[in-house]
């Protein structure tokens, strides 16, 4: 089939990487020239395991292609992906700027059916304004040509992508009850037959309740993630171990495991948006989600937490201390720091006098651009970070070790050698990779999310 993927971020570059491997003839379409050039140069500006080598696999099979051409990209595709950005806007709500666009586009040059897919995430409502501007375009051309608009949201976790996409647990699409909605839904079950061999995985549904679902499903694991940390931040009160919390309680089928684990707070381009987009639809509908207000909350504090307890244990003035940190991108497996609970760390830290050297396996060269921008109006204090080339190249005269992002490598470092580069031997666990009692034993002084209370008894 021929397709079209509109925008070439983490949901339309996996998106179109992973359809071509299908053998379909896919036209990537990006009006960042920066951004096709690296991928017509045979890079990558994202970091997404496996990515790369399908992407170059299919570049190289003539299945993938990538442009700034829209009346091209318009031509070539029976089925069009919108897959850009849907930022924050200032009160809160996606910014639908960059869909409708894409829209516009569509409808001023498509000649002949078109199937319209939003797979961007988009608030319910907005395939009704994508229609609504194709059709304008449409009415402004003359043009008798028919389209569908379908809602197909993504699932795809930042560092698991291109499994999440061939290997889906589920497919949700949104079709219209109309003859065009049909002849949408013949195409869309064609395009993602090979997902459903072995059992069907695809929920057909109408096109507000896909585009629900989407805003729901991020919004309960947000919920279940704010949570752990509520209950976490307890557990220290009153000398409960949350690792053990999790377990008897994850044990449960009716609750699991998955998202159950205290931290330092969650991040990325999904959940604080959508959490907040969603709250945003509910009161224009004169809805106060009470709820999702309480995990935004919780969420935002928590973020502040591994701040509060290094401010604890060396005082408010951390002028002349020097503090190791692991870990910057807001996930491991990705290079993404949107809404990184580092960015907050690193602010809280240096605002009050401390020196840092930072390392992430991947997420040092976005972190210096990101970080430069956090700190354009106080430059001096984007100065006190030295990103370490390697995690243990970061510890020698720190104060203490501080952990953000649950790295694989980071899990099972050479204690002894920790030891002796650190200047005290004190680590702050914000993602609750070590036990307690083994650091006890190491001659750490330990402070995990939860778990704190198990080393001063």
């Amino acid at each position: 089939m021929k397709i079209t993927i509109i925008g070439t971020g983490y949901v339309g570059l996996v998106t179109g990487a992973c359809l071509a491997e299908l053998g379909n003839t896919v036209f990537c379409l990006d009006v960042d020239q920066r951004k096709i050039d690296i991928l017509n140069s045979g890079g990558i500006p994202i970091h997404e395991p496996g990515l790369a080598e399908i992407v170059a696999r299919n570049r190289a099979a003539g299945r993938l292609s990538f442009s700034t051409d829209v009346a091209a990209s318009v031509a070539h595709g029976d089925i069009q992906f919108i897959a850009v950005g849907t930022p924050p806007d200032e009160d809160g709500s996606a910014d639908l700027k960059y869909v409708l666009a894409a829209a516009r586009n569509i409808g001023r040059h498509m000649q002949g059916f078109k199937v319209i897919v939003d797979k961007s995430t988009v608030p319910v409502g907005t395939a009704d304004k994508v229609r609504n501007a194709v059709a304008s375009e449409l009415t402004t051309r003359g043009s008798t040509s028919k389209f569908a608009v379908v809602s197909n949201p993504e699932f795809l976790k930042e560092g698991a992508a291109v499994e999440d996409f061939m290997r889906p647990d589920r497919i949700v699409i949104g079709c219209d009850d109309t003859a065009e909605g049909e002849q949408a839904h013949a195409l869309m079950k064609k395009l993602y037959t090979p997902f459903n061999r072995n059992h069907e995985r695809t929920f057909w549904m109408d096109v507000r309740s896909a585009e629900f679902t989407k805003y729901a499903a991020n919004a309960m694991l947000a919920t279940r993630i704010s949570f752990m940390n509520e209950l976490a931040n307890l557990a220290d009160r009153v000398g409960a171990d949350i690792e053990a919390v999790r377990h008897g309680i994850g044990s449960d089928p009716r609750i699991g495991y998955s998202f159950l684990y205290a931290g330092c707070g969650y991040g990325g381009s999904c959940f604080p948006k959508d959490v907040q987009a969603l709250e945003r639809t509910a009161r224009e509908y004169g809805q106060d989600l009470l709820i999702l207000r309480a995990v935004e909350a919780v969420n935002d504090r928590q973020k502040h937490v591994l701040g509060k307890k290094i401010i604890e244990r060396f005082g408010e003035d951390l002028k002349g201390r020097h503090f190791a940190l692991w870990g910057l991108a807001f996930k491991p497996n990705t290079d993404d720091m949107r809404e990184a609970p580092s960015r907050v760390l690193l602010n809280e830290l240096l605002s009050r006098g401390a020196t840092l050297a930072v390392h992430d396996p991947v997420a040092m060269e976005e972190a210096k651009r990101v970080l430069a921008l956090d700190f354009a109006a106080a430059p001096h204090l984007l100065e006190r970070i030295r990103f370490a080339e390697n995690p243990m190249s970061a510890l020698p005269t720190a104060d203490a070790l501080v952990i953000v992002t649950e790295w694989k490598t980071f899990r099972s470092p050479d204690f002894d050698q920790l030891k002796q580069e650190l200047k005290t031997p004190i680590i702050f666990d914000g993602r609750n990779l070590y036990e307690p009692e083994l650091m006890a034993d190491n001659g750490f002084e330990y402070h995990g999310i939860g778990r704190s209370a198990l080393t001063r008894q």
